[in-house]
């Protein structure tokens, strides 16, 4: 039980993603915050779309007394006032990445879903607030933060393993298919990248020059402590070749939220971003001893109280 919380907080930068790309960087760019959370509460891998001259930003909202993610809405008018807010979609299991886009006349939610043991594609009934799963997509492991990009004629998908906890932050895979919905097939040289600096996905891939550039999270010294661009040099069904760029991190006048940088989402002519601090406290200790007693036998749960 850890005494330390990551405590993530989105913001929208006034900039596109293909500029922060080629800068290196946030720094510079005008930014603004979503709004803060209450205590051990976070707002987490902010992904949008516009519609009607309307920002609709999709959010994982996190508690730490709860410990299961849902996703909520937060929608921007074109002066980028907040003007409406609301969950839309919850599970019994925990939900992140709320990867929203476009495609094949539908709208579409990729979240991040791996405790379910399966990957849920779901469709916009009334967007944005009602969602309904619409296919499972079948892969060779449980994917996590699974990541679709649509390049030259056929769909793309990178994701990690759930198999093992280092895998989830390592270990890169992809898969192809001709339809959104599948089949997918998954590529032969998985995993195509053993990395904990730049293999798991952290927001909308973006294509540069004809190339396939992902963001993803460089591991290595914390989860989501920076973000790389990694550029696929070949991608084929059959090879697989790519470069990863310079860490991002969030820039000093981003404090206190300077301890890690792990979503970079492209949005039109702006950016969303998650920047995260840390908060060491004894309460946090306290909720997660208060869960873990919960979990004990009514017999075992009174002996432990005294």
């Amino acid at each position: 039980m850890a005494l330390r919380k990551d405590i993530w907080r989105p913001a929208i930068v006034m900039a596109t993603a293909e500029a922060i790309v080629a800068r290196g960087s946030i720094e510079g760019f005008p930014l603004m915050w979503l709004p803060p959370m209450g205590s051990f509460q976070f707002l987490a891998d902010p992904f949008g779309l516009w519609r009607d001259g309307r920002l609709y930003v999709f959010v994982e909202t996190y508690d730490y007394r709860v410990r299961i993610g849902a996703i909520e809405v937060l929608v921007y008018d074109a002066d980028f006032r907040l003007v409406d807010r609301q969950p839309v979609l919850n599970e019994p299991w925990h939900l992140s990445y709320p990867l929203v886009f476009e495609a094949e006349g539908e709208t579409w939610m990729l979240p991040e879903a791996h405790r379910s043991n399966r990957l849920t594609l779901y469709r916009a009934v009334d967007f944005p607030a009602r969602w309904e799963p619409a296919h499972v997509i079948e892969l060779d492991h449980v994917a996590v933060d699974a990541t679709p990009v649509f390049h030259d004629g056929r769909w793309w998908l990178f994701y990690t393993s759930a198999d093992r906890e280092p895998d989830k932050m390592s270990a890169l895979h992809v898969a192809y298919a001709d339809r959104l919905a599948g089949p997918w097939t998954p590529h032969p040289m998985n995993p195509v990248r053993v990395d904990v600096a730049s293999a798991r996905p952290g927001g909308m891939p973006l294509v540069i020059d004809g190339r396939i550039v992902l963001p993803v999270q460089d591991c290595s010294r914390t989860y989501g402590g920076a973000i790389r661009p990694l550029t696929m040099t070949v991608l084929t069904t059959e090879r697989f070749e790519a470069e990863v760029g310079d860490a991002m991190v969030p820039p000093a006048s981003s404090a206190p939220f300077v301890e890690g940088f792990h979503t970079l989402s492209a949005a039109g002519p702006v950016t969303l971003v998650d920047m995260k601090r840390t908060e060491l406290s004894l309460h946090g200790l306290s909720i997660e001893a208060i869960r873990e007693i919960k979990k004990l036998p009514p017999r075992r749960r009174a002996s432990v109280r005294g």
